[in-house]
């Protein structure tokens, strides 16, 4: 339990909450409600574990805070508490409600045991493949799958190692219970597209012998998009695109778009995920009560070849 002023609420709130769900009590010594509520909430701190950040906000010290928030939900009454998740107040309640009903409103919004075990299971994982550990890595991978099998970016974490390792069959067999979401998560069916293209460059035809075959003949789509599929595999992503869009700005909905398709999941592969984080406070004298996502740096060849596509698209 941490209390929270002014001059730390930037960074035991709004950092913090990048990192886990951070509950805000907003009490004041005068509010018996507030004195029944506050054990219950220690209590819960305790109880799951770390799954949670607990913070005191005193509304007669903390006029300001309390104010802005106070106006944000529409509330003019104490104890209220208010959630903040990745930098964001995003959900609160009013008064001392039962304990069944704290916790019914932790866990729409707190980790599972599970999936905090196989985060930091994953997250080890990354240490050890960033170390050249791949094997390492791998077990704790498979270990974080095992506690929540319902955590896809663990899963592809170890379809990606499986598959930077040259264990195609494994990858695939990882992949599968994800399969099905491919249509809904441009991720999944990124990896999906990686592992087909793995599996046919297994097959494929030489590299030397391809390259004639596009030489002799600009318009042999098969012998282009099977060199583009070994490009893919490889993960020599730009030189895989740079044949795809040979085909796309010849013949856009050849093989039902397949190099279109195959063209967007790389771009998917190779962008990484925008980093969250509170910006500093104003130093104004002003409060802002949300945090603001920081935008990932452009990637300027990933900017490129989006807009080699939608060159040849439109």
């Amino acid at each position: 339990m941490i209390d929270i002023t002014l001059q730390n609420f930037e960074a035991e709130v709004l950092q913090a909450s990048l990192k886990q769900p951070v509950l805000l009590d907003i009490w004041a010594p005068w509010c018996g409600p507030c004195r029944t509520l506050g054990p219950i909430l220690e209590a819960l701190e305790a109880e799951y574990g770390g799954r949670f950040v607990l913070g005191k906000l005193n509304a007669d010290e903390q006029q300001e805070i309390a104010g802005q928030l106070s106006a944000m939900f529409g509330v003019r009454s104490i104890p209220f508490c208010v959630l903040f998740k990745d930098g964001q107040p995003v959900d609160g309640f009013v008064g001392a409600l039962p304990r069944e009903r704290i916790q019914q409103f932790l866990d729409k919004h707190v980790p599972a045991e599970a999936q905090l075990a196989a985060d930091e299971a994953a997250d080890e994982a990354g240490l050890l493949a960033d170390e050249g550990n791949v094997d390492a890595a791998l077990e704790r991978l498979q270990e974080a799958i095992a506690i929540d099998p319902s955590n896809d970016a663990a899963r592809l974490d170890y379809v990606k190692l499986l598959l930077q390792a040259g264990r195609t069959a494994e990858a695939r067999v990882a992949y599968e219970p994800v399969a099905g979401k491919a249509l809904g998560d441009t991720r999944v069916a990124a990896f999906g597209q990686w592992i087909e293209a793995c599996e046919k460059a297994a097959t494929a035809r030489p590299v030397e012998a391809l390259q004639a075959a596009i030489a002799a003949n600009k318009r042999d789509f098969e012998a282009r998009f099977e060199l583009a599929q070994r490009l893919f595999a490889a993960q020599q992503w730009t030189a895989a695109m740079d044949e795809l869009l040979e085909i796309i700005m010849r013949d856009k909905k050849w093989n039902d778009e397949a190099p279109r398709k195959a063209y967007v999941a790389i771009l998917e592969l190779m962008a990484k995920p925008a980093p969250r984080a509170a910006e500093p406070a104003p130093q104004s004298g002003t409060l802002e009560i949300a945090g603001k996502a920081v935008a990932a740096p452009a990637d300027p060849v990933i900017d490129q070849y989006r807009r080699k596509l939608s060159m040849a698209l439109f």
